[in-house]
């Protein structure tokens, strides 16, 4: 069952992912990221889908609320660790996949580097959706 808490996890946590995305890859990783992944297929910034990307940061954040939830985890620490396991796991999935499939990655590092920074960014969200699911809990 989704609790109110899970949902307002989920949409913080989403907000929280589309945020850093924007700001680590988008602005921090710009130069980066054109000089080793393979940009091809990417769509021009201007012709972005938003509200696609929005769905997809609310789900994952949505999946790590869950488990959150499902798990009894409570506190800012075990929510950044726990986020950083999920992330990198889902990272190293997603890019190895990538990397068997496609051509996205230029090089090795570049595969790392983004599993990296995803395992980072999934750190700070779980601390982020645990943050948001715990606002006027009693136990505060």
């Amino acid at each position: 069952m989704i609790t109110k808490k899970v949902l307002i996890g989920s949409i913080v946590g989403g907000i929280a992912y589309f945020l850093l995305g924007w700001i680590i890859y988008g602005i921090l990783m710009k130069d980066y990221c054109a000089a080793n992944f393979d940009q091809t297929n990417m769509r021009p910034e201007a012709e972005m889908v938003l509200w696609a990307m929005g769905l997809a940061n609310i789900a994952a954040a949505m999946l790590m609320a869950l488990i959150f939830s499902w798990a009894n985890i409570s506190t800012l620490m075990s929510g950044a660790r726990v986020g950083a396991i999920i992330g990198f796991l889902t990272a190293v999935s997603l890019d190895f996949s990538f990397y068997a499939m496609s051509t996205f990655y230029k090089n090795w590092s570049s595969l790392f580097v983004d599993i990296l920074v995803g395992t980072l960014m999934s750190a700070i969200v779980g601390a982020v959706i645990i943050w948001a699911m715990n606002l006027g809990s009693k136990s505060e």
